[in-house]
């Protein structure tokens, strides 16, 4: 059974690998080494277990207590992919956990010892509705400590200024198969901001391009039988991006950027929403407009993982004010729209900035909007986040990152028996007229 031990005055943890601030820390972990790690899996069981005998005698909440908080919770998720190994039986974990109010918590746990027999030797909350109370700085001996944010500069906020290069790694693990099946993964392609050359690609069968003209995306389509269960696609990318801001770019089809999706509506309340939030600032140019928009998303809505998120709904995000990126820029997008902004949806995946190689949390998404002749980059749920960078995320967007698709309602041919595909970074797996999950990874590294 694991043991709670009193807190530590000062914590040095010889990190192996890079703490991530857009997650939890440590997004690689080490490979079990014999007589001194554990496997993420047995890392994962240990703190599933803390909790869980913790929450039963605590009538049935977790509690948190940290030098400012005294917390009663429920577990909602186990960041698996942040699992790690920090040493010789010392081992980091994170977990989210949702209060009685609702609002969710990233907690940190360190923890020394093996299977069985597992001490907590720290425990410490990162993050509220996936904004910090803190970042995380290397020393020169590899060591870590906490960094106030506001001594954290860009770097340790997720922003990479100028020019990044990397290379990224999309893998999938198809799932047990059993009749045909069709895939559909996103390509990255080059543009003004990121130039991208495919290193290697690894199919299980012949696969085709097939193009979406409307928004100018390449997706790779294959067909799959039983026979390819539990084989990897795997696609390695060279990339080299600028940080963006505001470009000009002749606007053919306005209409095209006006029109409602099928998640993200435009008018009716959401007219009456943006008209509101503008006030006399419905006279002012859209640029001034968007603004206002973007500066009231920030003020209505929480970042929060939790409930029916990650479907870019922007009546689920009108109706709950929470969500993540998709839910945010949906409800941008549906309220500029709406007072006839054109927007534009986009998505891909945010590079960590301060460490260079590992996983990462998942995919990203933004906005832009057109005004003065030009498309003007925005991402409302970063800033919502880092209140501190607000004014940046409005028109700029860093140069780590990696942008997979734009538009909504994608429509291809072939194209799933079920419609236009609502956004595609992960891939779209469909067997029997239904959309199956295939477990993906995103991992980078940069090179000198």
């Amino acid at each position: 059974m694991m043991k709670l031990n009193p807190f530590p005055t000062q914590l040095v943890v010889a990190l192996i690998l890079l703490l991530n601030l857009n997650a939890c820390q440590n997004p690689k972990p080490m490979e079990k080494q014999a007589g001194s790690t554990l496997a993420i899996s047995e890392i994962e069981q240990e703190i599933k277990n803390y909790i869980s005998i913790t929450t039963q005698k605590n009538e049935g909440f977790f509690p948190v207590k940290d030098e400012n908080h005294d917390l009663k919770m429920k577990l909602v998720r186990v960041h698996t992919e942040y699992l790690s190994n920090l040493g010789p039986n010392s081992h980091f974990a994170c977990v989210d956990l949702v209060d009685e109010s609702g609002d969710v918590y990233d907690v940190d746990f360190f923890m020394e010892g093996t299977p069985g027999e597992m001490n907590i030797t720290q425990t410490s909350v990162h993050k509220l509705n996936g904004k910090p109370y803190y970042s995380w700085k290397q020393n020169s001996d590899k060591t870590w400590f906490k960094m106030p944010l506001a001594q954290s500069d860009n770097t340790l906020l997720g922003v990479k200024e100028g020019k990044d290069s990397f290379e990224f790694y999309y893998d999938i693990t198809l799932p047990t198969l059993t009749e045909k099946a069709e895939i559909w993964v996103p390509l990255a392609l080059s543009d003004a901001f990121q130039e991208v050359e495919i290193l290697e690609k690894k199919l299980p069968a012949e696969a085709k391009v097939l193009k979406d003209k409307a928004n100018t995306n390449e997706v790779l389509y294959l067909s799959l039988g039983p026979e390819h269960s539990g084989q990897k696609i795997s696609i390695s990318y060279s990339v080299r991006r600028s940080e963006k801001g505001p470009y000009a770019e002749a606007l053919a089809n306005p209409a095209a950027y006006l029109m409602a999706n099928k998640l993200m509506p435009v008018g009716g309340r959401f007219e009456e929403i943006a008209k509101e939030a503008l006030g006399e600032k419905i006279k002012d140019s859209h640029l001034i407009q968007a603004r206002r928009l973007y500066d009231y998303i920030i003020e209505t809505m929480r970042y929060m993982k939790f409930g029916d998120f990650g479907r870019g709904d922007s009546n689920y995000a009108c109706d709950s004010k929470t969500g993540n990126c998709s839910e945010f820029h949906s409800y941008f997008i549906s309220l500029a729209r709406s007072v006839g902004i054109p927007a534009r949806f986009a998505i891909g995946a945010s590079i960590p900035s301060d460490r260079n190689e590992g996983g990462m949390d998942g995919y990203h998404c933004w906005a832009e909007f057109y005004a003065d002749g030009k498309w003007w980059p925005v991402d409302i749920s970063e800033a919502n986040k880092y209140t501190a960078l607000a004014t940046y995320y409005f028109g700029r967007h860093p140069a780590n990152r990696i942008e997979f698709t734009r538009g909504r309602d994608l429509e291809l041919n072939p194209g799933p028996s079920s419609g236009p595909i609502n956004f595609l970074v992960y891939p779209y797996l469909e067997m029997g007229g239904k959309e199956i999950k295939a477990p993906t990874t995103f991992t980078f590294e940069r090179k000198s």
